[in-house]
């Protein structure tokens, strides 16, 4: 959706034809255009997991998808220079990145760090990506290129996302909660045991998160 200047809301893209389920996360890069992903399958719904999408949307609003056969595509980055993407894959316990030709086609598919556990994901000005370290361990933990855990902070309830903030970019905001598993979710919620947490941290955010 799209608001105009006299604040009605229009259909600025339609990704039904893409994928018919829930978009989970989005990007928008320097040139104006968004990245979105769907997991693509009825995840609440008990479906069988199928291969996730990357959809991309220009700023004319044109839809078409430049990345499949993802495992339950999650958090999504753009490095500050536009030339790579990089996507939280959840059900492969990887970081896989992608480079930004000038079309905005995603290329050079390659993973980018392996055994995590990504959900939301934001990057800071050295290259180092936070998110979980691992499936099931309650940190949010500083991931560069190749895997090596820099920093990690102890959780006492799963990091679904994170984002680097604040006045100088130095404030890690944590979304955290209590996960009982993909048949619980109902309960979970029920259980409003969501938290946001914040810590300082030395090197700040960059990118298009």
């Amino acid at each position: 959706m799209r608001r105009e200047p006299d604040g009605s809301m229009v259909v600025h893209a339609d990704l039904r034809p893409i994928s018919p389920y829930s978009w989970s996360e989005i990007v928008v890069d320097g040139r104006g255009n968004i990245y979105a992903n769907s997991i693509a399958f009825d995840f609440t719904g008990g479906g069988q997991p199928t291969g996730g999408v990357i959809a991309l949307i220009t700023p004319d609003g044109a839809v078409r998808q430049v990345a499949g056969d993802l495992a339950f595509p999650n958090g999504i980055v753009v490095t500050p220079d536009n030339s790579t993407l990089i996507v939280g894959e959840s059900f492969a316990s990887r970081l896989t990145a992608f480079d930004i030709e000038p079309d905005g086609n995603l290329t050079d598919r390659r993973t980018w760090a392996d055994d995590v556990g990504p959900d939301g994901i934001t990057m800071d000005a050295e290259g180092g990506i936070w998110c979980s370290s691992a499936v099931m361990v309650n940190d949010c933990a500083r991931i560069m290129e190749g895997g090596k855990i820099a920093d990690r902070i102890p959780l006492d309830r799963g990091c679904f996302a994170c984002m680097l903030g604040g006045p100088d970019g130095r404030t890690l905001f944590m979304m955290t909660a209590e996960w009982l598993g993909a048949d619980k979710v109902d309960e979970a919620l029920a259980r409003r045991t969501g938290r946001v947490l914040a810590m300082e941290v030395d090197v700040p955010g960059v990118g298009w998160p």
